[in-house]
Parts: C-alpha cells; structure tokens; sequence
C-alpha cells in the first residue's frame, strides 16, 4: 500500500510564500516523476509543475518564476516552493509520482490534497 501525505498548505497574503512537502511511504520499488497539481473550485485539476528522476523540471506558464519544484529521493518527498502568490493559486494542491508499488505495473499515485488559500 502507498501513500503519500501533503503538508504545508494554509492562509496567506498576496505576495507570500508557502512551501508544501509530500512524503511517498509504503511498498515502494521505484519512483519516476513526482509533480504538483491544482484544482480551483469549479475548475478542472491542473499542472503546476514536474520533475524527473534526473531533476528536470516543467512549469506551468502560470507558474513560471515563482515556483519551484524539488525532490529527495532518498525520503521519496517532493516539494514546492511558491513565493509572490496571487489569489489565483488558490486550489487545492495535489502531489503525484509515477512509479512502481509492491508487485503492480506503473502508474500514478496521488496524494489526498493540502488547501492553498491566497487572501487579504
């Protein structure tokens, strides 16, 4: 069984900063890509960004400049610093990682979801 825990969510200002983790536990045999996503209310779930295993990023054009995604991958976490949030990334806020889990093919696991509230 895999799970993966999201922390580091909460209530910030316009122009702030918030860094969220994910830590991926359980039978874990390998991990590919981890990223983020987001889902605003009444919107669809959203890239915000990617890493490989290797370390290459992807950002969402939205984000660009003011995120950045890392990993350990000795503790199987992924990270995402957000500095100069506006209100619009508000969302609740997603982690996945493609990978292998005990005797099962690939595939996407997704965390449970950390809020992002950006507000005066």
């Amino acid at each position: 069984q895999v799970q993966l825990v999201e922390s580091g969510g909460g209530l910030v200002q316009p122009g702030g900063s918030l860094r969220l983790s994910c830590a991926a536990s359980g039978s874990i045999f390998s991990i590919n890509a981890m990223g983020w996503f987001r889902q605003a209310p009444g919107e669809q779930r959203e890239l915000v960004a990617t890493i490989s295993s290797g370390g290459s990023t992807n950002y969402a054009d939205s984000v660009k400049g003011r995120f950045t995604i890392s990993r350990d991958n000795a503790r199987n976490t992924v990270y995402l610093q957000m500095n100069s949030l506006r209100p619009e990334d508000t969302a609740v806020y997603y982690c996945n990682f493609y990978g292998t889990a005990g005797w099962g093919p690939p595939k996407v696991y997704w965390g449970q979801g950390t809020q992002v509230t950006v507000s005066s």
